[in-house]
């Protein structure tokens, strides 16, 4: 595979085709888990494995999968995963395992997983599919990381759990809760918009 077609399916991942503030998917879990930048980190780098692992093996029984139950085996497969994440999670890091809840198994419903897999996975090879559920995980993870920065550093005044803030400073509330949430992801949402380029913006309306 070319390196223009790797760093292509990156930047679509990434920015062009970002699955939070592009297709406003896995919201839920973009409003739940973004108070504290150590459990956001965790719930990234766990949907980076899904997808991108799901996408490669939806890839690779492409060909031997019925159409009439593909969603049922890709289901199944996503649900492995995630599977083994959560196991894996209990026996490292139990305490963020017990944070996250029940948001490490409703990977499953993720709408950004089943997407890659039948929007992508389905229609191309292997190797290329494993890029696109690493891109579109990283861009997953990279924006829940910065709201999270911002809603961990005004709430609690920290970052990654470590005091930076001075003394007099008085945390806000109202970050760590579910509305500061939609306020930042909103804003996020605005600011990239505003860095969209002319022709870029006739096409999202």
């Amino acid at each position: 595979m070319a390196a223009d077609s790797a760093k292509s399916i990156f930047r679509k991942g990434v920015w062009g085709e970002n699955p939070v503030f592009r297709q406003i998917l896995g919201i839920c879990s973009a409003l739940a888990v973004t108070n504290l930048m150590a459990n956001t980190f965790i719930m990234g780098v766990s949907l980076i494995f899904v997808t991108a692992m799901s996408n490669a093996t939806v890839s690779a029984l492409r060909r031997v999968t019925p159409a009439r139950i593909r969603m049922m085996v890709q289901v199944l497969i996503i649900a492995s995963y995630v599977m083994i994440v959560d196991i894996v999670l209990k026996a490292i890091l139990p305490e963020i395992s017990e944070a996250l809840g029940p948001y490490v198994g409703l990977i499953i419903t993720n709408c950004i997983i089943m997407g890659r897999c039948e929007g992508y996975a389905r229609n191309n090879p292997v190797w290329p599919s494993f890029l696109d559920g690493i891109a579109s995980g990283t861009g997953y993870a990279l924006v829940l990381l910065i709201i999270a920065f911002f809603r961990e550093l005004l709430g609690f005044g920290t970052v990654f759990g470590h005091p930076v803030m001075p003394s007099w400073w008085v945390p806000w509330t109202i970050m760590v809760m579910a509305p500061a949430g939609f306020f930042m992801l909103g804003l996020f949402i605005w600011v990239a918009y505003q860095f969209e380029k002319p022709e870029e913006k006739k096409v999202s309306r």
